[in-house]
């Protein structure tokens, strides 16, 4: 009897060892990256707050505690004001310009049916390429000698300034911006449309809706969720406009261009005021916080047929 016990115990004592040790393998795998994410990301963005209170200045050993001193300073600085008032019109004009045409391309895609890998692919490329790279070839196009202007001249029309023009160059710099993200934009719509059932356009349809009114009344408010996704993404990657300023214009002409992100590289690493430069982070941050809480709120309607 008690030989036949003894295989039972064992069996049951095995069985929770490797229960335990499968669980003891999913939080491992899971605190991995928590780890990595929290000293990464949550500790820098902590420490980026201490430092916004703070006279941190690199070349200088003291690093004396101002408390809002340096947001103050900010918002007395006209170059802070400017950059600020260029990342708005930055999120302003880009992000409704980018969900327009990129909605249109994805309805257009949608339509065909011959060679429509190919398309897509043709219109994700750009997203996929190296912004820099295509920031120096829209550069070189627009030129005061370049490509359309010389084109421009060919068509008895005086050459423009472009780039070097303190009213062109902020949407000359959108529209690459633009260009280069309609692919991803392009891509979610791509995905939102192909979810819709068709029975409620073909509803609509019966009931004598016409193409204009079942794109209204059943497409978009169907579409709803990929809208309040691609306003969220695209705003916080307009706040946080950098590259293609640096590349195509370095922030001017006369700080026309400059966006915030690109006034807090200088800040930091052009003049070392690190305490400024972290002000203008906190800023930054509070601005995508609050924006993506107001469009989440605004533009997340549930919507059922």
């Amino acid at each position: 009897m008690a030989n036949n016990e003894t295989p039972s115990f064992t069996g049951r004592r095995s069985s929770l060892s490797v229960k335990q040790q499968r669980y003891l393998f999913i939080y491992g795998c899971l605190l991995i990256p928590l780890i990595f994410f929290i000293t990464i990301r949550i500790l820098p963005i902590l420490y980026s707050f201490n430092i916004s209170v703070r006279e941190w200045d690199l070349l200088s050993d003291e690093k004396p505690f101002v408390g809002l001193g340096n947001f103050v300073n900010l918002f007395q600085d006209p170059v802070f004001l400017q950059a600020l008032r260029n990342t708005v019109i930055y999120v302003a004009v880009g992000v409704p310009g980018q969900l327009i045409l990129g909605l249109a391309v994805a309805l257009l895609l949608q339509r065909i049916t011959r060679l429509k890998g190919l398309y897509r692919v043709i219109y994700f490329l750009p997203y996929v390429t190296s912004v820099v790279a295509v920031s120096w070839v829209f550069r070189w196009i627009l030129l005061k000698n370049g490509v359309v202007n010389g084109i421009l001249v060919e068509l008895g029309i005086p050459a423009q300034l472009f780039l070097g023009s303190a009213t062109q160059a902020i949407y000359l710099v959108i529209a690459v911006m633009i260009w280069q993200a309609l692919g991803f934009q392009m891509l979610i719509f791509l995905a939102g449309l192909e979810n819709i059932p068709a029975m409620y356009e073909e509803a609509a349809a019966i009931d004598g809706a016409n193409g204009w009114q079942r794109f209204i009344h059943v497409t978009l408010p169907l579409l709803n969720p990929v809208i309040v996704f691609s306003v969220v993404i695209g705003t916080i990657s307009f706040l946080q406009s950098f590259t293609q300023v640096l590349n195509l214009t370095l922030g001017g002409p006369l700080n026309s261009t400059l966006s915030l992100v690109l006034h807090i590289y200088n800040l930091g690493f052009k003049h070392f005021k690190m305490g400024d430069a972290a002000a203008a982070t906190v800023v930054l941050f509070a601005a995508i916080l609050l924006l993506s809480l107001v469009q989440m709120k605004l533009l997340n309607k549930k919507i059922e047929y």
